[in-house]
């Protein structure tokens, strides 16, 4: 009886249990209105973050005398969350590309170049404010800063370049026979950060219009006529190789990791998988063919993907992100990545209104990726109910991803 109560309590808490159930807790927590603001998908999110509060103080318990103990957080554990976040990043921007890609790459105007500028001066404005708070605040290292800033702004290549430049720190002092700790700081620092500024984007993106009064329906239909580009049809005979699209779908995957790993040598960058898979499904969705191969698909088949995605990468993300929250945790750190998230989204937005002259739509829709915020994309075409709002997203993602990359660099490595 012992062993069979084990054997239910282990199948319970295994890990395929608990992705589940916090998917499902989190659409039930998303779905919570209170004066018609909601956190829909996000509240996913806000479950997972818990979760990996809560384990912290909950690291393991014996079921009975002589049973084996089951762990609830282990390092195997956290690379299984690791690797749901990048298969969901990998779904979401791979739809989010094919989505925008028939008329991304037809679309190329003055907007675009307001994109353009728009993600680098975001990213921008965003790294003035950490290194002010590294040098205002003696206590709070430039590891740190960069944490704050990379989990303000929801970027994990942000992240792991940042970790990259404190690990090689920390090599070098340890082969010195001293003790250093950027890394680390970097990590919490992402951890402190990340809660609101995945929380803070989402509500930005639905309060925004209402506290202005916008008319939603009336900017989707000026924005819909406004972007009415007709995509041509290929050309010959196509032959599809499934009836649910999966096939292009996991060929712009295979060719994002492809491109995402490319790096340039000089300053050793490079896309990452969600930067790449961003490009991979703009490629595909622009050309819907492969030879006599017809790669267009459904509608339904990517909106299933880009919401699952965007579920997966908020497990994947959230849970860890808890867990790295209670480490090196600082009211005032708390505060300084709040600030960095608020700071470059406002700006960023009176830039885009009153410099660019972008539609609201637009306008959001370059923040989003601005901010290089996966959630907030997802929120925002829930608000506006178009998907269409994905182009602004893709043209300004990639280089608002170039700029935190290089940020987070530079600011470990000269301040």
């Amino acid at each position: 009886m012992t062993a069979y109560f084990a054997g239910v309590c282990s199948s319970a808490l295994s890990f395929i249990f608990v992705v589940f159930a916090i998917a499902a807790a989190g659409y039930l927590v998303g779905g919570i209105k209170i004066k018609g603001i909601e956190l829909g998908t996000a509240g996913v999110l806000l479950v997972a973050l818990i979760w990996g509060v809560t384990v912290n103080f909950v690291p393991s318990f014996q079921i009975a005398e002589g049973v084996k103990a089951i762990t609830l957080w282990s390092d195997k554990i956290k690379g299984n969350f690791s690797i749901v976040s990048s298969i969901g990043t990998a779904l979401f921007v791979t739809a989010v590309g094919l989505i925008a890609g028939p008329k991304f790459f037809r679309s190329f105007n003055k907007s675009t170049l307001a994109y353009i500028l728009l993600g680098i001066i975001i990213i921008a404005l965003g790294a003035v404010t950490a290194i002010a708070f590294a040098i205002i605040d003696p206590n709070c290292s430039s590891s740190m800063a960069v944490g704050l800033l990379t989990g303000g702004l929801t970027s994990t290549p942000g992240f792991s370049a940042g970790k990259e430049v404190a690990m090689a720190f920390d090599e070098a002092a340890k082969a010195a026979g001293q003790v250093s700790t950027l890394e680390a700081d970097v990590t919490a620092g992402y951890g402190i950060a990340y809660t609101f500024g995945v929380l803070g984007v989402v509500l930005f993106v639905q309060l925004l219009p209402k506290i202005l009064k916008i008319d939603m329906q009336k900017e989707v239909d000026n924005f819909q006529a406004a972007n009415s580009i007709k995509v041509p049809e290929p050309k010959g005979k196509l032959t599809p190789m499934e009836p649910f699209g999966f096939f292009p779908f996991f060929v712009a995957i295979a060719l994002g990791c492809v491109i995402g790993a490319f790096k340039v040598p000089v300053i050793n960058f490079s896309l990452g998988n969600s930067g790449g898979c961003l490009i991979g499904g703009l490629i595909v969705g622009h050309f819907a063919h492969i030879g006599s191969i017809d790669c267009r698909i459904k509608k339904e088949t990517l909106n299933f993907m880009r919401e699952l995605g965007l579920v997966m990468f908020l497990i994947g993300a959230g849970v860890p992100g808890g867990v790295n929250f209670i480490d090196k945790f600082k009211w005032s750190y708390f505060i300084y990545g709040a600030v960095m998230t608020t700071v470059p989204m406002i700006a960023g937005y009176l830039i885009a209104r009153y410099v660019f002259k972008l539609s609201i739509l637009n306008n959001l829709g370059s923040i989003t990726g601005g901010m290089t915020s996966t959630p907030a994309l997802g929120t925002l075409i829930a608000t506006a109910g178009t998907d269409e709002v994905s182009a602004a997203y893709a043209a300004t993602y990639p280089f608002a991803l170039v700029a935190v990359v290089l940020a987070a660099k530079i600011i470990i490595l000269v301040c």
